[in-house]
């Protein structure tokens, strides 16, 4: 028992180690979100109902069929002659197939199946845009993820810089080259460094436990697989807005749902006007019985079944004339529903253009953004470096080289924070362009 144990806990623990060495790549993150998406799974299962409400709607073509048979005994007196009466136990059984065929009711099977499919049609189309939307998710998700990474390597490297300025600060003072107030000046600077890069691991990790949120899996042993991604080109990829509105309005799913919607509404309208015609259905049965007392001699059960036979044909016509105004009601709100569904896809066409414009001017502001931030670390760079060749000279306190480096460290971290708010900026559009969200 103890070795099974032993063997047990010794697979846990390789089970632990083998998860929190396996890092995500962004193309696990995406396909791990497809498959297994709750949102995902439950468009699938609408798609299934669809299914069966097509086959439901064929089977409406289809004659209806049913067997029946009843089994029925009266005991106590009947009056046999006048005046004289009997004890009598009575025996009935009966048997019957029964045959319905709907011929005509008004176009309302035909339309129904034609609606059924639109709406599959609609769902499909549904189901893809919750695709996209996960997809987008994930990738802006992992995107934080690297520009933490990134902040939290720029917050690291400070701090060593500091660790290391501080270690010189304490030389020069012991040399009597500077002041000891220099050192309790390199000192606070290191615990200032060493705040901002706990608060740069925190924000990293909780990037991290967003992801794993997304992706809907446990966060423990969780990491993803670090990529370095170039920097993106100071040009904007697309120079016109129109471009994409052109190819959304033909191509997104919000509006095919919208037109299709329409087309269902529609449908719903010509099924409730069906309400006014008249209706004609045939049907056809063939029933059989036989009885049986302690006061007759019937022939047998089998016989009786036998000659009992009968057929039965009949033509029903339903012509309505007053329905105590339930066709009309539901005629008035199909055609309420038609005009929602018109206005639905004029709303889906103004939200889908404020987005991508939203988007496109969005893109070209962080284009801006990053364009400038690049300059200005460039500067930075340059005054940083200044400020220590003066500093080193004496011609510089350590207070002001301190300063300069914060600005350097403000120029470093916003370049990073434009560098990734373009480049999802830029995904965005291609993502209503309908190209891959790839990295």
């Amino acid at each position: 028992m103890k070795c099974k144990q032993i063997i047990l806990l010794l697979a846990i623990i390789n089970s632990f180690f083998f998860n929190a060495q396996t890092k995500w790549t962004i193309n696990d993150c995406v396909e791990y979100a497809l498959k297994n998406n709750i949102s995902i799974k439950q468009m699938e299962n609408a798609l299934l109902t669809n299914d069966q409400d097509i086959v439901s709607a064929k089977g409406n073509f289809l004659p209806f069929l049913s067997i029946n048979s009843s089994q029925r005994m009266n005991l106590g007196n009947v009056e046999v002659f006048d005046g004289q009466f009997f004890d009598r136990t009575f025996h009935s059984t009966n048997f019957g197939i029964n045959m319905s065929q709907t011929i005509f009711n008004g176009f309302r099977n035909s339309n129904i199946y034609k609606q059924s499919l639109i709406n599959k049609a609609s769902n499909q189309e549904e189901f893809l845009r919750v695709r996209d939307n996960v997809a987008l998710n994930v990738v802006n998700s992992y995107l934080n993820v690297l520009l933490n990474k990134e902040n939290l390597i720029i917050a690291d490297s400070q701090y060593k810089f500091s660790l290391n300025q501080l270690k010189l600060v304490e030389e020069l003072v012991d040399a009597g080259v500077q002041p000891e107030a220099n050192v309790f000046d390199a000192e606070a600077s290191l615990a200032n460094d060493e705040q901002l890069l706990t608060v740069a691991e925190n924000s990293y990790t909780l990037a991290l436990l967003s992801l794993s949120q997304v992706l809907q899996i446990p966060f423990n042993g969780f990491d993803v697989e670090i990529i370095e991604l170039d920097s993106p080109s100071e040009f904007m990829p697309y120079t016109d807005v129109k471009s994409i509105l052109d190819f959304a309005m033909k191509n997104r799913s919000e509006i095919k749902v919208a037109k299709m919607n329409i087309e269902a509404a529609e449908l719903g309208e010509e099924i409730s006007k069906s309400g006014f015609y008249p209706s004609l259905n045939f049907t056809y049965g063939v029933n059989t019985g036989a009885n049986f007392s302690n006061l007759t001699n019937d022939n047998s059960f089998f016989q009786q079944i036998n000659d009992n036979r009968g057929h039965s044909f009949a033509l029903n016509l339903n012509i309505p004339i007053f329905s105590r105004y339930q066709n009309n009601v539901n005629l008035a709100k199909a055609k309420i529903q038609v005009e929602n569904s018109t206005l639905a896809l004029s709303q889906a066409k103004i939200d889908l253009e404020r987005i991508i414009q939203s988007a496109f001017t969005d893109a070209k502001a962080a284009l801006k953004t990053y364009v400038s931030s690049k300059k200005s670390l460039l500067a930075r760079k340059l005054s940083f470096k200044n400020a220590q060749e003066r500093y080193n000279i004496g011609s510089l306190n350590i207070f002001d080289l301190e300063q300069n480096r914060n600005q350097l460290v403000n120029a470093q971290s916003s370049l990073v924070r434009a560098k990734y708010d373009f480049i999802f900026k830029t995904k965005v559009l291609d993502f209503y362009l309908g190209k891959p969200l790839n990295l």
